[in-house]
This record gives structure tokens, sequence and C-alpha cells, in this order.
């Protein structure tokens, strides 16, 4: 679910199966090597002997290709490995991903610090980092916003990096958080050459609530007259059904990637990308209370009827004829106030008693029953492509044309009053030249972008009739609750438009690296946006202030990092940075009175210090660091998916590959998260659950409707964004024997949080355990994993700014799956 009311109310990685081509090695090896479950990705070698001595030279990657000690572009530009980059980032292997089980972005945060996501509707479309929505990039170019709309694919990746922070200017507008970058398999070894040969594989899983996925990858080189290109061909099917009752995902994703050498100086990499998701989001429990979270005591009771037509469903002209169903403050009481405590029994029997359930009772609720409706629908294709022309004329010199496409079709339908649809899409094309001058003083890269960012939208929402609490989740929805939605009308829309932006960019960046250790990296960056946007005011509900508007407005980012290699592998640094960002909502819309009131552009500034080392022989990655970093202006956000926040904390990560059988990681994170809107009005806009309501005695008075008001910010203390754990800690473990049997481990310890800005609900901590095997034989690999071991019992919170004190999400007890994956 969303909301978009006002405040008030590039190189890809190595594959692992190149040592297992090589017919020398003893047979065990070969099988260790053709998969990331089973065995570690060591170097190779090209003799005997050094085949001989392999036992004893660990290579840069390690077990699971896990060291970051590879180049990596996607941070600042520049092809630096994550020990020599003066950011906090870190990457996760393909190796790691199907080691560990991981399907989803939720898996991500036991591999990184500085991530943890409260639930947006269930769905797992982008992580928070730093304690704020992130964003996703394919292969260095920004994605639309996903927050909400459907899950981003993991399965198709060669390797995910996630990058805490702003991104660096070459990359134009970001938000403040931070962002993920998944880069697609490809049929490029490292350096950089084609494969020698063809190899694929075929995986089908099984699991827990009728889980179904059929995989199938193939990868090689081929000639087309004469001229050699590498391709990369991907597909996921799945049809898979539910821990929650009536939810399913069925889900399409076909991935293809294209890379040929056109002439000695030209190259081109191209490919793409489709998604088709077809689900529901998961809006989790309603009528929360502390007992709920605590024991599962639920309050059960019908809402009265409304439905006059007797088609089933309540329309909006039916509530309206009742009266107010989300009563501001208790004015209409004659309390005067817009806050909770205002509200009393004897105001709701008085002035509100269609607000009142009947056949109240108590109950214990399965987590199972959730919001989710028979007919709610979570559609969504999303298609993304790029375009890459490489001219490498010699002498240090690159000049990369980038074309990228990515939109989406999105549907969202919730029976308890919420739907909205989306039909946008972006193109962006940027020219990066690049030029590296070696002296004896050092290695001096530059690099020069202009680009061009079109993004065109059409997005639609209906949310003035949001009523969580009139369904009895014991029963399901009835004709007491289900409510007609503006996108089956097509009628009386809360928002309702389309429009256009155009981002003009121009960057600058240089790495200077000398020889005796200091390395400086400056950049620079100027965007100039243009914004045309329309309301339709025949599909509003309410007539708009502003019909129609166009406006534009510049805007400024700058970075400056410094490092020292120090003896013994450490590189301290230091980064400042400022980062504007182009505040959209979650279908990349800009509203015309944003356009009007120019705010839909403001920047972050990222202060970030932190030491890193690669020791042992580089079986042994450790870094640290601590930020500050913060909206600079706080009067402008996107509830949804862009709050204007502070954030402070210290990240540590270490990677340790023991031998080529043992890999050990582990992370810690403290995260504080101020909402700075909230703390400078001294109120947040809010709806009132029942732990909110303390002077109402009998929360059965007003559950047919939402009373909503503001919540007094007096304090720093009370602006802290709820649902993120101020203290997290992670630790994973693998071990593979030269057999062929592998065993994987994950645990994720979570502090307790408050479910919502009220602070009046307060979910427990926990302590996540997953555990994994596998075997190969042969050309045969079996692999099964149980999430959640210990059965644990925890929540996550959802959309805390405003639904936090109402609903809350129920997380999956234990499950099983298990796969068997072909390679040929």
């Amino acid at each position: 679910m969303a909301d978009t009311r006002p405040a008030f109310a590039k190189a890809p990685a190595a594959p692992q199966h190149g040592a297992a081509r090589r017919r020398r090695l003893p047979l065990s090896a070969a099988l260790l090597c053709c998969t990331a479950i089973a065995a570690p990705a060591w170097s190779q070698t090209t003799t005997a002997s050094a085949e001989a001595a392999q036992d004893e030279e660990i290579v840069v990657t390690g077990q699971l290709d896990a060291l970051p000690n590879k180049d990596v572009g996607t941070i600042f530009g520049f092809n630096k490995t994550l020990v020599d980059t003066p950011r906090s980032a870190s990457t996760i292997s393909k190796e790691q991903i199907e080691r560990f089980g991981i399907t989803d972005i939720y898996d991500l945060v036991a591999q990184a610090p500085g991530t943890f996501t409260n639930s947006f509707f269930g769905v797992g479309g982008a992580l928070d980092i730093r304690g704020t929505p992130g964003e996703v990039y394919f292969r260095g170019v920004r994605r639309l916003d996903n927050p909400g709309n459907y899950p981003t694919p993991i399965g198709a990746s060669d390797r995910i990096d996630i990058v805490r922070g702003p991104a660096s200017p070459i990359y134009g507008p970001s938000k403040t958080g931070g962002y993920m970058n998944f880069v697609p398999l490809s049929a490029r070894v490292k350096g950089g050459a084609l494969m020698s040969g063809p190899e694929g594989e075929i995986s089908y899983t099984r699991g827990s609530w009728d889980k179904n996925v059929l995989k199938a990858q193939l990868r090689g080189p081929a000639k087309i007259g004469g001229s050699e290109f590498g391709y990369s061909l991907y597909a996921e099917i799945e049809d898979s059904g539910s821990y929650y009752r009536n939810m399913s995902t069925n889900q399409t994703i076909l991935q293809g990637a294209f890379d040929n050498q056109l002439t000695d100086t030209v190259r081109i990499e191209f490919g793409g990308m489709y998604q088709k998701y077809d689900g529901q989001q998961n809006g989790g429990w309603n009528r929360l209370t502390q007992a709920l979270v605590d024991n599962g005591t639920y309050i059960t009771g019908t809402a009265r009827p409304l439905d006059t037509s007797g088609d089933g469903q309540i329309s909006q002209g039916e509530f309206n004829r009742v009266g107010v169903f989300n009563p501001f403050g208790s004015f209409a009481c004659g309390g005067g106030s817009p806050f909770a405590a205002s509200f009393t029994n004897a105001c709701f029997t008085s002035t509100y008693p269609y607000l009142s359930l009947q056949n109240v009772g108590t109950t214990t609720l399965s987590r199972k029953n959730v919001l989710t409706g028979e007919t709610d629908v979570l559609k969504n294709k999303a298609w993304t492509g790029y375009f890459d022309t490489i001219f490498e004329p010699g002498d240090d010199l690159e000049i990369k044309n980038q074309f990228f496409y990515d939109g989406y079709h999105n549907l969202n339908e919730n029976a308890y009053g919420f739907s909205q649809f989306h039909k946008s899409w972006v193109i962006e094309d940027k020219i990066v030249a690049s030029k590296t001058v070696t002296s004896d003083l050092g290695k001096f890269s530059f690099q020069l972008s202009p680009s061009i960012r079109y993004t065109k939208f059409l997005h639609g929402d209906d949310f003035n009739y949001e009523f969580f609490h009139r369904v009895d989740l014991t029963q399901g929805y009835t004709a007491l609750s289900d409510r007609l939605l503006s996108t089956e009308c097509d009628c009386n829309y809360t928002n309702y438009a389309k429009g256009h932006f155009t981002d003009y960019g121009f960057a600058g960046l240089t790495d200077l690296d000398f020889d005796f250790g200091l390395d400086l990296v400056l950049g620079a960056r100027y965007d100039s946006i243009h914004v045309t946007s329309r309301n339709n005011p025949a599909k509003l509900e309410i007539a708009p202030a502003v019909v129609a508007a166009k406006g534009d407005k510049g805007a400024w980012s700058w970075n400056g990092s410094v490092s020292y290699k120090l003896p013994f592998g450490l590189v301290p640094y230091v980064t400042l940075s400022k980062q504007s960002v182009v505040i959209t909502g979650q279908g990349a819309e800009i509203y015309p009175a944003d356009v009007v009131g120019g705010t839909f552009v403001s920047a972050s500034k990222l202060r970030e210090a932190g030491i890193k080392g690669s020791f042992l022989n580089n079986k042994l990655y450790a870094a640290v660091s601590v930020y500050k970093q913060k909206r600079t202006d706080f009067n402008i956000q996107s509830i949804t998916v862009n709050q204007a926040v502070e954030t402070k904390g210290v990240e540590a990560e270490f990677r340790w590959s023991v031998d080529k059988h043992f890999l050990v990681t582990g992370a810690y994170t403290h995260t504080n998260v101020y909402n700075l809107t909230a703390l400078n009005d001294g109120t947040l806009f809010s709806f009132f659950g029942i732990q909110d309501l303390v002077n109402v005695t009998n929360p059965a008075l007003y559950l047919g409707g939402q009373p909503i008001g503001l919540v007094p910010i007096p304090n720093k203390n009370a602006s802290r964004r709820a649902g993120i754990p101020e203290n997290l800690y992670s630790l994973t473990a693998t071990y593979s024997f030269d057999n062929g049997l592998a065993f994987s481990g994950s645990v994720v310890k979570v502090d307790s949080v408050f479910s919502g800005q009220s602070q009046a609900v307060k979910l427990p901590a926990y302590t996540l355990l997953d555990l994994g095997a596998s075997f190969q034989t042969g050309s045969w690999l079996f692999r099964g994993t149980v999430k959640n071991v210990t059965n644990e019992t925890y929540f996550r919170a959802n959309f805390t700014e405003l639904f936090g004190s109402t609903i809350v999400l129920p997380e999956r007890p234990r499950s099983f799956q298990a796969s068997v994956i072909y390679k040929f």
C-alpha cells in the first residue's frame, strides 16, 4: 500500500565455473568449483605445479567469491576495490546468494551492515538502508522507485552491491540512505575475455506452502558472420502459494545479456529483463494492541451495515451518506484538540455511533489471517533494457555511451480501501569519457559525463476511505467491510496525475591515487530538472487546488573523499558529500502543487569516516565506519518513499576466508534515525491506534472507522523513526567438504522496536536462524534450506509514520525449501 497525502494529515564478476573446466584437476576439485553451493571460488593457475599447490595459495576472492578485493565501478564510477573505496559498501556474490538460499531482499540483511527493512505491505521492493528507503540500480543506472510495486528479483544476479549513503555525483540525483546495484550474469570471465564454451543449469525448488520455482540459465560464446559475441540467458517461473490466507505468487522473469567486440576498439553490451508479477500486498494484522503482539489476543466484532445498494461493496457515497468515518481530533465532540488523548467514550457514543462494532468479543488470532482479501490483486509488469557502446582507442582512454530504459504497469487493489495504478517509464542516455594517466607520482583517473534522463508518469490512487479495522480477520471480508475501489469504478480518485520531467546533467569526477599512499576522489555535478504535470479533475473526488503546472529547478551535487594506505593493510578514509534528490511518489509522479511550490528537488549531506583493511594474505577483510547524514530541507518529503530524515550510525563488518573450505562473516549496525519534518513541526499526522486512544476504554466504539490526528513530537527522541532497530547483529558461516557436501548458516539478532511514531506498541526483539546443506555429485546438486529454524515469533513494522499504531505484519514461522539443480 502507499499513501501520498500531505505531511500534515561495471565489469561482471568472474563466474564460478572456470576451474571446473580444467580436466587436469582432480574430480573432487572440479565438482567443488562447478558451483558455489558446494565449493569456494579459488584462483586459477595455468601450470600443473600451481594446481598442485592450490591448497596453499589463497586467491583474492576467497571462498564463495566473498572477499571484496575485485574492482567494482558502481560506487564512484572508478574500478577500485572496496578496500580502496572511501565509502561504506558491501558486495554479495552469486555464490553467496546460492549457498545461503537468498531469495528476496530481506535475506540480504544477514550479509551486509546498515540494512534493515520495515514492511511496505509485505512486498520486498527495496531495502531500507541507514533507516530510510533505498533505491535500486541495474548495472549502475537508477531504476524507477519500487517501494512496494513488485518484489525485486534476486536470482538473475551475478553480484549485488549495497552502497550506504547517497550515490556518487556521476550517477545523478539519488536518495539519502543508499542503493542496491544489481549486476546481471554475463558470458565474460575475469579479465573481460569470453567464456571458452557454453554452460548452463536447470533447477527446481519446492518449499513450504506450495512453493514452486523453476529456473534455467545458459551462458557462453557464439559466432555470427565470423564475429564473436557472448550471451547469457536466464528464465524463472514461479507458481507458489503462501503461508498467509488469500495470497499467492505467479511470476515470470526473463533476462538476457549480450556483448560483442565489433572492432579492435569498439565493443557493445546490450540486454534486458522482463518481469511479470501477480500477487497481493499484505497489510498484516489490524486492530493492533500490545496484547495482540504479546499473546495474539484479538478483538472480534463486525461493523455496522452501509451497503444500501446491495451490491456487496461499500461505495464512497454510501460512506458519506452516514457521516464522517475518519474524524480528525475531537473537534466535533467539543474537545477542540487534534491529539489522541482528547477522544473519550462519550465522544464516540454521542457523535459517531455508526463507528461501533457489533457482536464484540476476543479470540486468539492466527498469523495466517491478514488484511489481504480474496479479490485483492497486485499486478506488475516491468521492462528494463540497456545498450552500451564502449570505444577504447588505447592510451587508457575510454568513451562509453550508456542507453537505459525502465518502465512498469502496476495495478494494486486492497479490499479495506486502497487502490492505485501506475503507467510510468524512464529513459536515460549518459556519456562517460574516462582517461587514466600513469606516472612516477601515481595513477590519476578522470571522468566527464553529460547525461539526459526523461521520465513519463501516469498515476492514480485512492486512499481517502481506507478503513483497516472494519474487517474482522477471523471472518474475512463481507458486504460490511469490502470497499468499492476507485480502480474498479474508474472514479473518485484521491490523486490522478499525468506528466513528465527531464533531467539534464553534467558531472566531472577525478581519482588521484598517489604512489606514496594518498588517494583523493573529487567530483561535482549540476542537474537542471524541468517538470510538466497535470491533474485530471474529472477523475478526482475533490477538485485540486492546482490543475496544471510547469516548472524547473537546478541542483548541485559534490563529493570529496580522502584515504591513505597505511602499513599492515589499513586504509582510513573521510568522505564529505552533498547529493541532490528529485522527490517523487510511488509511481514516479510529481504533482502540480509541488511544481508550483518548487518542492520537487531537495538535497542531503553526508559526513562519513572509516577504516578498512585486508589482512592474512587477503584472507580477512574488515571495515568500520561512522557517519551522519541528513536532508538539507526537511519541510520537503514524500512520506511514502522519501522521508526527510537525519541518520547517525556505526557500521562494521568482517569477512574471513579461513581456508578453501571455511568462510565466516559478521556485521554490526547501530542506527538512530530522526524524522526532521516531525521534529521541526512538533507534530506528525497519523492514524490513531487502539493504544493511542488512552481515554477510550472500549475500542469497539470506533473500529468501524478510523480516528486520525496529530502525534506530538516534543523532542528528538520522539522523532525517531519507528520500526528500525537501534542495534542489529549478524553472523554467517559455511563449510564445504572435498566430497561435495557443504553446510551453511546465518543468524540475525534484532533489537525491539516501536511499531509506530507514537511509540504506543512495542515489537519484541528476536533472533532469526537459517540453516542449509547441499551435496554435489557429478552434474547434480541437491540443496535444502530451513528458514527461521527456531520457529521464532516476530513482527515487522509497517509504514510507521502513518499506520504504525494500527497495523503490523506477523512474520512467517519455520519453513523449508529444497532444490534439485542440474549443471551442464
